[in-house]
């Protein structure tokens, strides 16, 4: 079962590029850029993983990123993180990455994106590997903050598909940025939200009714309120889970306890992705074989991830069935 997931083609819906930073990259890039860190090593960053919550991870997540400072810093960042789902086999790959994490530092729009689209543009040519751009909100600034970065972002139309919603999730739902969303669609952008991931069920009946979010990112809280769970079901929203991260921040306590399987079970669409792979110790394999493991996954619940992810794409229906038809080639090669 390992060597049979590690070779499946892939898909990925929920990856922030600013957290597949590695702190090798990050030293890489400190010293290149003159950025002091309070680490004095690799090891003393990795040491510093040990997570409470989800605001003890940004904390760090926002100084790993003081280091991106030119638009070289978000191609290399941007390809490393390419090369690297490239060998686990990911085909499609569907990135989140935050603006106002480096624009509040003074880095313009312009040098955030050009970098990150550069290197995506290089992984279709020379990786073989589609991608799609999705900008988020950081929820706990304003929704004026949001609407400034809206405002940015409409150069670049053609290089964005979707807008998301993501950072602290208690305390700022996702009502405090239905205009911007109203906004953002009438651009004609998608739109996503994290939602439920520490925050309630209510944030993501929110999420679905006031920001008209296509897809749920994390979602896992969504177990608590059986009208929300058959609604999912029945519209079938995907859901952009994060096994590892979910752990790691412990919205688990172990992944024995995760509800991946039980949503899976009951019918929802439920996907397997990263999060932010450099901080929550694996990318795509890593995630799907945690869960393989602890859950007792078989095989047609891993085909179910599987298929999950490529209809829950962005992409046209031209593009899902080609994914579709290399995913039913190689489990029928398997079997």
């Amino acid at each position: 079962m390992e060597e049979f997931i590690r070779n499946m083609p892939k898909v990925e819906l929920h990856m922030h590029i600013e957290g597949s930073l590695e702190p090798d990259l990050m030293f890489e890039l400190a010293e290149r850029n003159g950025v002091p860190l309070r680490f004095k090593s690799v090891d003393e960053v990795r040491e510093a993983y040990q997570f409470t919550d989800l605001q003890s991870f940004l904390d760090i997540y926002y100084e790993g990123a003081s280091v991106l400072l030119k638009e070289v810093d978000f191609y290399d960042m941007t390809w490393a993180y390419l090369k690297q789902v490239s060998s686990q086999n990911v085909r499609h790959t569907e990135i989140f990455f935050d603006p106002q994490t480096h624009t509040d530092r003074d880095v313009p729009f312009e040098t955030v994106i050009n970098g990150i689209q550069r290197a995506l543009v290089d992984g279709e040519r020379q990786l073989n590997i589609t991608s799609m751009l999705i900008m988020c909100f950081l929820r706990h600034l304003s929704a004026e903050a949001a609407m400034q970065t809206l405002e940015q972002a409409l150069p670049y139309k053609d290089w964005i598909v979707a807008v998301g919603l993501d950072s602290s999730e208690v305390g700022n739902p996702p009502k405090k940025f239905t205009a911007v969303f109203d906004e953002a669609r009438a651009q004609g952008f998608l739109t996503v939200a994290h939602a439920g991931e520490e925050g309630p069920p209510e944030y993501i009946w929110q999420a679905l009714d006031l920001l008209k979010a296509k897809r749920i990112d994390h979602g896992v809280r969504a177990e608590g309120d059986a009208k929300l769970v058959e609604r999912l079901v029945t519209e079938q929203i995907p859901l952009t889970v994060c096994p590892l991260s979910n752990i790691k921040l412990r919205g688990f306590d172990t992944m024995e306890d995760h509800n991946l399987k039980r949503l899976l079970d009951r019918g929802l669409c439920v996907t397997v992705n990263s999060d932010d792979p450099a901080y929550f110790g694996g990318y795509m394999t890593e995630n799907y074989l945690a869960v393989q493991n602890a859950l007792n996954l078989d095989i047609e619940d891993i085909r179910s991830l599987a298929v999950n992810a490529i209809q829950a794409t962005f992409l046209g229906q031209v593009e899902k069935q080609r994914l579709q038809e290399e995913l039913d080639n190689y489990f029928e090669g398997a079997s």
